[in-house]
């Protein structure tokens, strides 16, 4: 006698992939539930804030809120540096403090303003190197300049400007800085009347022996 025949198993295609299907549809509920379920700490305002104003965290309150994929636009314990932040636009009482009405604590007393230099950027400015912004006018479009003097002392680079598009050829420099607001006016004046603007590292990089 020959052994009985062991039954076989076809597996169809279609069951496999309504099986994947079911499991991923399921597995995608339940990430969708949990993470609506899911709370984060962000800050809400605990008294009327005004554009304008520095809050620090006694001016603010802690509250556990569902926001969905919406909590990075909110105000978190981990967003607010030691100084406080500067108030962009009001904030109601009680209302959540969205990322958007709050800024550094440098713009209370800094603005940040793009300038173009007459010569090249010296060696080793960069992000956070301290400069003063020296300035000559022309005198009555003759190509000459009268003697330079000190535009802003101790300014802060924010950034190298790259050349691209309509802002620089490739023969401009320009930088980002940042200066007191009360030098605002001046340096846009300096702007406006084609100045020669000239950045002056304040201190100089160490140079290998």
């Amino acid at each position: 006698m020959g052994g009985a025949s062991r039954p076989r198993f076809w597996l169809d295609v279609r069951f496999v992939l309504g099986i994947l299907l079911v499991v991923g549809s399921v597995t995608g509920v339940v990430l969708v539930v949990g993470s609506a379920e899911r709370t984060v700490a962000v800050y809400a305002a605990a008294e009327p804030l005004a554009a304008g104003d520095l809050v620090t965290a006694d001016q603010l309150t802690t509250i556990e809120v569902r926001l969905g994929g919406a909590d990075g636009r909110y105000l978190s314990d981990g967003d607010l540096p030691d100084g406080g932040v500067m108030v962009t636009r009001s904030v109601a009482a009680g209302e959540l403090v969205p990322i958007a009405a709050v800024g550094a604590p440098t713009s209370i007393r800094d603005a940040s303003i793009v300038i173009r230099t007459s010569s090249e950027l010296p060696r080793g400015v960069d992000a956070g190197t301290v400069i003063d912004l020296w300035s000559a006018a022309e005198q009555e479009n003759s190509g000459r300049y009268a003697p330079p003097a000190v535009l802003v002392g101790s300014a802060t680079v924010v950034r190298i400007v790259e050349a691209s598009g309509l802002i620089l050829d490739a023969d401009s420099h320009a930088v980002e800085v940042l200066v007191p607001k009360t030098a605002v006016a001046r340096v846009l004046q300096a702007i406006a009347n084609s100045d020669a603007i000239s950045v002056v590292p304040v201190s100089q990089p160490l140079v290998a022996g």
